[in-house]
């Protein structure tokens, strides 16, 4: 039986321990037997205070651990991992590379990278924190999409439910597709979620809007991205004046109303998109469907254009194609789902790869 152990420590993320811990507990090897014994444990064997204020009580204190290392440590996430204790971060230093695997959830990799075991690493982390683990830690190549990364001996993942997706990943590595499916369908979960996180920190923007006729705009080009996605064609669905409508747009943090609209005097913007673009599934599933059709079902009329976006996903300079404008908003968002849903083709013959975005 595989040894998971998770650490504790008082600011944890609950779901960052509990998810994993479920998903794990969940698992049985081909005779019905439980695949896993997962473990918790603090420094001195001391109860710790999630963040959300549940106590969490530890089966044991990471003092034994040399006695039987794990075959998976996990470090979960939180404030307590981004202000991590300094004995906690040296005990990581010393101890994790005895674990077989070592894994973080969500925040979890602020601490690996304070102990100095993410150097030269390829990691993800939540969206809202990637910019800033980049910035305090220059040796670490942060990628803000995947919900998780498996580099080697070393998996992290997304922000909080993300470590689920990331333990099933682990899973399936132990015990094949279908174990991992058994504990997904148990769970209530995907296997493998289509898309990457970019889309929700768009996507939940997204439902900012207050205005019941706003939102309804925001969803309506989210389903008709081939649409008519001009300045009056969208005031007219909002009921307000084109004048109303760019101030309104504009007070939600778009870059500008005209950028929905595909001006192309619009320029790249600071702001963050509000709209996740996202192309309707039932284009991007339909394996018989050429890529000229499939692009021009997402409103770029250009196979090319398609292509220029998947080459250029981060970064991408908007200007270099006069279609391009009419994808600014959620452009990221857009640009994921194409490559996942590519991945989830029926027809297409399945990519081994070690990045896996919901």
């Amino acid at each position: 039986m595989r040894r998971v152990l998770i650490v504790l420590f008082d600011g944890v993320q609950s779901l960052d321990v509990t998810g994993p811990l479920e998903a794990f507990a969940h698992a049985r090897t081909a005779d019905g037997g439980p695949a896993y014994e997962v473990r918790t444990a603090s420094l001195r064997g001391q109860q710790a205070r999630a963040s959300s204020g549940l106590r969490l009580l530890p089966d044991d204190a990471l003092a034994g651990f040399g006695r039987r290392p794990p075959d998976l440590l996990v470090i979960p996430g939180g404030p307590g991992a981004r202000q991590a204790d300094p004995e906690l971060v040296r005990w990581v230093r010393d101890h994790a590379r005895q674990a077989r695997r070592l894994a973080s959830v969500c925040t979890g990799a602020f601490l690996l990278a304070e102990a100095g075991l993410l150097a030269g690493r390829r990691v993800t982390t939540h969206w809202a924190w990637c910019a800033e683990l980049a910035g305090k830690y220059p040796d670490i190549t942060v990628d803000p999409d995947p919900i998780f990364i498996k580099d080697g001996d070393l998996a992290t993942s997304a922000g909080v439910t993300a470590g689920i997706d990331l333990a099933l990943a682990l899973i399936e590595d132990d015990l094949g597709r279908e174990g991992a499916l058994a504990v997904a369908r148990g769970l209530v979960m995907f296997l493998r979620r289509p898309g990457g996180q970019a889309q929700f920190s768009a996507h939940l923007a997204a439902q900012s809007a207050s205005r019941q006729p706003l939102r309804e705009v925001q969803h309506w080009i989210a389903e008709h991205p081939e649409a008519d996605l001009s300045v009056p064609v969208l005031a007219r669905r909002a009921n307000l004046s084109e004048r109303q409508f760019a101030r309104a747009f504009g007070d939600l943090g778009a870059a500008d109303a005209r950028a929905v609209a595909g001006n192309p005097d619009v320029r790249d913007a600071a702001t963050p998109p509000v709209v996740d673009f996202r192309p309707p599934a039932r284009l991007m599933r339909i394996p018989a469907m050429h890529a000229a059709d499939r692009a021009r079902g997402v409103g770029a009329r250009h196979d090319a254009l398609m292509q220029q976006h998947q080459a250029g996903r981060q970064g991408m300079k908007l200007r270099a194609h006069p279609e391009a404008q009419r994808l600014r908003v959620g452009l990221a968002q857009y640009l994921q789902f194409v490559r996942s849903a590519v991945d989830l083709d029926p027809g297409a013959p399945h990519r081994a790869h070690h990045s896996h975005a919901i």
